[in-house]
């Protein structure tokens, strides 16, 4: 499947806007600035990395990522409401030894597969599967399929393999689901991404009841020195948010000028 050059336009702009990018080129636009312009030099670089500190700290990933998370667990009731399953695809890895080099899914789709697998065994209710190849050349949704059936012995209704991103998801699932009389949905995404999700799949025409997973923000930290200093599991959680955050801005402009 091509590209299309929005589509790389997009990815690329989002990768400048998000960590690690940006508070490295905040920081270098702050140190270039300082042969010629010091006061705003300092205030740039000093800037840059206060802006690392927040993005990689337990205390500034919560802020940015509670919020996102605003959908609580899927309840039975919620569960029992709905007619279907959808669950998004999370990326890929394309090259696996341990499974003779062949592609898979990653750790994000795994864990939404995984979560998707129990609520469809609970319930008894039919599952699509959403994704295309946006990063390799086998659709993500088919490689979910084999890692349902194979790890989980279930088996999905639908597979969307179209998709690109969070809105082409929505659009071509709710094709296949609207052809099958099926207009309400459990939706099953990390909790970091479910409002953006939910927007999507609601502007597609469906009825959403949010079945979110892994969520990233601790609530209160504990009395410990090191409950509160960057690291690596924070740092990815100031990524994801962002990410997020981004994603719904465009969404909302997006949106608006329809």
């Amino acid at each position: 499947m091509s590209l299309s050059l929005t589509f790389i336009a997009k990815k690329a702009v989002s990768t400048l806007l998000i960590p690690p990018a940006l508070p490295f080129f905040v920081t270098a636009a702050g140190l270039l600035l300082l042969w010629r312009k010091p006061r705003a030099g300092k205030i740039l670089a000093w800037s840059g990395l206060l802006l690392w500190l927040f993005l990689t700290s337990p205390i500034g990933t919560d802020l940015l990522s509670a919020p996102l998370e605003r959908y609580p667990v899927i309840t039975p009731q919620g569960l029992s409401s709905v007619q279907a399953i959808v669950i998004l695809a999370g990326g890929q890895r394309r090259i696996n030894e341990e499974f003779g080099g062949r592609a898979s899914v990653n750790r994000l789709t795994l864990e939404r597969v995984r979560y998707g697998a129990r609520l469809a065994r609970d319930s008894k209710l039919p599952v699509l599967l959403s994704g295309g190849a946006p990063t390799g050349s086998i659709p993500e949704s088919a490689l979910m399929a084999e890692t349902f059936k194979t790890d989980f012995g279930l088996q999905a209704k639908w597979i969307e393999t179209r998709s690109l991103d969070t809105e082409d998801n929505a659009q071509f699932s709710a094709e296949i689901l609207k052809k099958a009389g099926i207009t309400r949905i459990a939706l099953v995404t990390h909790a970091a991404h479910m409002r953006r999700a939910v927007g999507e799949f609601q502007a597609a025409g469906l009825q959403v009841v949010p079945a979110p997973m892994s969520f990233m923000s601790d609530g209160p930290r504990g009395e410990e020195f090191f409950d509160y200093m960057p690291n690596m599991s924070s740092a990815y959680t100031g990524w994801y948010a962002m990410h997020e955050w981004i994603g719904i801005l465009a969404q909302k402009i997006r949106l608006a000028t329809k």
